[in-house]
């Protein structure tokens, strides 16, 4: 066995802090909105570290909305390129209109999504 000497936090002095119980709720909620306890919140906060906010669950929502809207388009635009049989009935003038079409509506999410993840990013500076 090996006897390491490195110093752990579990092993090193706590410091406490006295806090009123709305101080107490405020740093707890605050540690949450950025995936840490309230411990190693107030660790980082004490040594100068600005603590990155997690994503937003309803901007993580819309980015798995988006994301299942692009791949269901891909996949019908697939679906029309592949299966000859369905394309017999269209000319090739209204198959260019709908693809054409498909792709500014998958042009668009990307721009949505673009978008969101700007504010994301944003969010987190």
């Amino acid at each position: 066995m090996d006897d390491d000497d490195t110093p752990t936090r579990k092993g090193s002095p706590a410091i406490k802090v006295r806090v009123l119980p709305e101080e107490k709720a405020m740093i707890e909620a605050l540690a949450a909105s950025v995936g840490e306890s309230a411990s190693s919140y107030l660790r980082l906060v004490g040594l100068g570290h600005q603590p990155r906010s997690m994503i937003d669950r309803e901007q993580a929502r819309e980015l798995v909305r988006i994301n299942g809207d692009l791949g269901r388009m891909g996949g019908l635009l697939k679906l029309w390129l592949t299966d000859d049989e369905k394309l017999d009935e269209f000319k090739p003038a209204r198959m260019t209109r709908i693809i054409r079409g498909v792709l500014e509506k998958i042009e668009a999410n990307q721009e949505e999504l673009r978008a969101i993840v700007k504010t994301v990013l944003r969010a987190r500076e």
